[in-house]
């Protein structure tokens, strides 16, 4: 693919990313990084996926999939080569990345805290995941059946709209049944207690 732009500009924007990842110290998703990459500066979707096929071709980066998502961390590689190239970045946009790259990773882990899916199993079966999600791992997952694409798509925009506060409910009810088998295993135990201290006393 021959990208239309002088070889200082391609070189730049490859830099750029190079520098958002070295910044995050995390793996991030295609769409997470790409979002960071326009916060700082316009740049075309297609020219962005293949700045990344260039670094990762020359192990500059490295990707993984992770449930279902591609993942991207910047490698020691491109962490020496940044080092070299860092210099072709304008002050302008280094002074961007640090005024928007907080809020703007803020933001974004936030809206990836919270997620549902649907998937077809049929015409009219449909399987619905909803998530959380905590540093690329998910931590908690419920799945239930919806008989119309209709309802699939309500349960999905209510996961969105009220995980904040059903996550939270489904917890303290999991916590509860815990906290009554432990309370019902203390009771039983006092219980044996007590029958093995009248056994000792009638004998």
């Amino acid at each position: 693919m021959k990208l239309g732009a002088d070889n200082e500009t391609l070189a730049e924007n490859k830099v750029l990313i190079l520098y958002l990842l070295s910044i995050i110290q995390k793996p991030i998703s295609n769409d997470g990084l790409y979002r960071l990459v326009l916060s700082i500066q316009d740049m075309n979707y297609f020219y962005f996926q293949q700045f990344l096929i260039d670094l990762e071709e020359n192990k500059y980066i490295a990707s993984y999939q992770k449930e279902q998502e591609i993942l991207y961390e910047i490698t020691e590689s491109g962490k020496s080569t940044l080092a070299l190239t860092l210099d072709m970045l304008p002050g302008i946009i280094k002074l961007k990345v640090d005024q928007n790259i907080k809020g703007e990773l803020k933001e974004i882990r936030n809206e990836n805290a919270i997620r549902a899916e649907f998937i077809p199993l049929s015409e009219n079966q449909f399987i619905v995941k909803c998530k959380v999600i905590e540093n690329s791992n998910t931590i908690f997952e419920i799945q239930t059946l919806a008989t119309s694409r209709d309802q699939a798509v309500g349960i999905v925009q209510n996961w969105e709209k009220n995980a904040g506060k059903l996550y939270p409910e489904f917890l303290m009810m999991l916590n509860e049944q815990t906290e009554e088998k432990e309370e019902d295993q203390e009771l039983e135990g006092n219980m044996q207690i007590f029958d093995d201290m009248n056994s000792e006393e009638n004998t």
